[in-house]
Parts: C-alpha cells; structure tokens; sequence
C-alpha cells in the first residue's frame, strides 16, 4: 500500500517561533545595552525573515562591535536552545510514521536556522525529509517548494497528500495549489475571511496528527 504524506511547515505549527522570539528580542536587546524601546524594532526585524543580511541590518543600526557572521551565528545557537517542540507533538510524528506516513517539513528560511531548531528540538530525527527554502531559492507558496519537499520524503505531488501549516497564504494557498488537502493550525486566530478556506481547522500542531492518524485509520477500513 502507497504511504501517504504529510508535510508540516516548522515555525509556529511544530515550534513555538513566535514566543521564543519575544524572549529573544529582549535579552538581545539588554545585552547589547539598548534602550527598552528598541526592543519591539528588533523583534519586528527579526520577526518575518531572519538572515545574516538581517544582522548586517542591525549592527549597522545600532553600531555593534561584533561582525555580522558573530551576530548571526550567536542568534542560530540561542534561538535554537529557546525553542521547542512539544513531547506530544514529537511522538505523534513517531506515530504517524509507525502508521505508514511519509511525514516531511516544508520550512521557509535560512538553513542554519531551520537546521539548528530541527536539530534542537528532535525534529529532525523524526521525520523522513526536510526541505529548507534557501536551500534552492524556492519559497512557500512556489508549487516548487512542495515538490522538492516531497522529493525529500521519497515521493511526488501527484501521489498527493497533506499540507500542515499556521499561514493562509503559505502553507494552506500554497498546498492547495500544489494539490495537497490543507489543514489550518489556527493559533485562536480567526481565518481571514476573503481566502478559501483549508480543508480542515485545528487548534494546534498535535490535533493535527491526530485527525491525519484517524483518517489513516478510516482509509485503512475502506480498504480492506
């Protein structure tokens, strides 16, 4: 029987980015002796793509002594020991493995980054493939994304499969377009009223698995 696939994004459905970056933002900005103030300016630069070209960014404004590739190689080791993944979450990827899924991660972002979190948090030994956009210039919602990320589980898009994701426009547009069934991690937001909506809603990243093992479990019923 085909294994089906799953791919879940990373920052916000897998690991709590957002939280982790608030309590970053702030020791960083302590550290660095700047203003309280400065604090919600560094978070908010950080906060939609963080790279080294960010960094240069921000020791140029703040006129740091240390150079850009030290900023950056100091916030990808910090960052990645304030994240986590949920125990929860962890063993239900084991389970949708031990179930017959290809589970995969489709991420945006730089690979130290993505890298250094998956590693940290346990992800990375728990799934069958990543695909980090820097990698090949290939970023969600781009059909391309899901297709390398596929590749990475040993599949294809025409094979079809899921899509897991907190962003309407990235990971739930994206996948729609690129074939797969969505499901919204919502994070108690509301979805934007004008976007189709996903195939399904939950509150966070384990109902997800959840719903995915109990459909598993229905196909295997029909099925047999």
């Amino acid at each position: 029987m085909r294994r089906p696939l799953v791919l879940f994004d990373l920052d916000d459905t897998l690991v709590d980015r957002r939280g982790a970056l608030a309590d970053w933002a702030a020791e960083f900005t302590a550290r660095q002796g700047l203003e309280h103030e400065e604090q919600a300016l560094v978070l908010e630069m950080v906060a939609e793509r963080a790279y080294p070209s960010t960094f240069a960014s921000i020791r140029a404004r703040y006129r740091l002594p240390m150079s850009t590739a030290e900023l950056w190689g100091a916030y990808c080791t910090e960052i990645a020991t304030m994240v986590s993944c949920p125990p929860e979450v962890l063993h239900g990827l084991d389970e949708l493995r031990a179930a017959g899924w290809r589970v995969g991660v489709a991420t945006n972002g730089a690979m130290d980054i993505q890298n250094a979190k998956l590693r940290a948090t346990g992800i990375s030994e728990r799934v069958d493939g990543v695909f980090v956009s820097e990698e090949a210039d290939a970023r969600k919602p781009q059909t391309r994304h899901f297709a390398l990320a596929a590749a990475r589980c040993g599949t294809m898009l025409y094979d079809g499969g899921w899509m897991v994701g907190d962003n309407p426009v990235n990971d739930i547009g994206g996948g729609r377009c690129a074939g797969l069934r969505t499901i919204w991690i919502s994070n108690d937001r509301p979805w934007p009223p004008d976007d189709p909506g996903p195939d399904h809603t939950v509150p966070h990243a384990r109902a997800a698995v959840d719903l995915l093992l109990l459909h598993s479990a229905d196909h295997t019923r029909t099925t047999t």
